[in-house]
């Protein structure tokens, strides 16, 4: 049977449309059911009540339930590896965190490979740190600390949030940089590690500068610098160790992310939606007084965030010849 010329335009262009109308008909009925967001630390951290605000906004953007699920353990890896490995159709999302950028190289046989299978959605914010020490120690500047240091090997402890986190990792190449002999005291989160700090248990941490700028301005602890390579509007007056130590940086980044094959339309509504709430007014006050600003952005970027992170850290921890198992 033979088609008029113009029946059969029509025809070819409708069919040529057909991958193009399905991918968009799959981004307009996501999500059809709750959507779970792994975070791999107990409730009440940082990561926690990041997951649980932007998953209230998701939830009520989108108008279905995201689910925060707690799946802690195993130096984070156990949340990781069950999104690396659950099906990638956008109902199970991750809460990225710092310490997901040092595990591949701190783990010597990995389950999974963090940068090939977690694919980034969206960036939530980068935490400043402020390196802060008890007022009973004598120094007020960085290079006061070093030397101080020098001239006591030994005998300063720093504290962390536990071995192989990022302050104990940043604690180490801060001692490496800076030629000092320092004292590691792990504890298990930062809660327990900044009481011990302000009863003079241990010298020095480095801290989100959130939690620890009411003990700062109150006088219970001494700032010397902040992590970042920019100073922070939150202390303007601090300089960066950066200043004293050039190369050294140490923020906490964290984000969104989802298995890999992820179709890329769910991806792009989500980083959409995770934007807009960036950019809500009344988000960008809780998220600076939770941690430090809104890192707003696309996968792309995110993902070039991720991809230096872990080859950055993985670089300080080889150096350093830090392991876990």
């Amino acid at each position: 049977m033979n088609l008029p010329r113009r029946r059969f335009l029509h025809l070819a262009a409708a069919v040529a449309a057909l991958p193009a109308v399905s991918r968009f008909a799959r981004a307009q009925v996501y999500p059809t059911r709750p959507v779970r967001i792994l975070v791999a630390s107990p409730p009440g951290g940082l990561a926690d009540t990041l997951a649980r605000l932007m998953g209230q906004w998701l939830s009520e953007r989108l108008g279905q339930p995201f689910v925060i699920e707690n799946r802690s353990g195993a130096g984070n890896n156990i949340a990781a590896e069950v999104v690396a490995n659950a099906n990638p159709d956008g109902y199970t999302l991750l809460i990225v965190n710092p310490a997901h950028f040092l595990n591949t190289a701190l783990y010597e046989k990995p389950t999974y490979n963090f940068v090939r299978d977690i694919a980034p959605v969206a960036g939530l914010l980068r935490a400043p740190n402020v390196m802060e020490v008890h007022p009973s120690l004598p120094v007020k500047t960085v290079p006061e600390f070093i030397a101080y240091a020098k001239a006591m090997p030994g005998k300063i402890n720093y504290a962390s949030a536990g071995t192989g986190t990022l302050l104990h990792v940043a604690g180490e190449l801060f001692k490496m940089m800076a030629g000092i002999d320092m004292v590691h005291v792990p504890y298990r989160g930062t809660s327990a590690a900044l009481t011990d700090l302000l009863g003079g248990q241990v010298q020095m941490m480095c801290d989100n500068i959130s939690t620890s700028i009411d003990h700062i301005r109150a006088g219970k602890l001494r700032a010397l610098a902040v992590t970042t390579t920019t100073r922070s509007e939150m202390l303007p007056e601090l300089p960066t160790v950066g200043e004293f130590l050039p190369g050294f940086e140490q923020s906490a980044l964290f984000g969104v992310g989802a298995p890999r094959n992820t179709p890329g339309e769910i991806i792009d509504q989500l980083n959409r939606e995770i934007n807009a709430g960036l950019a809500d007014p009344k988000m960008k006050l809780r998220l600076i007084d939770l941690a430090g600003p809104a890192l707003p952005g696309s996968p792309a970027q995110f993902g070039r965030l991720m991809a230096g992170e872990t080859e950055r850290w993985g670089r300080v921890i080889k150096a350093l010849g830090i392991r876990l198992g």
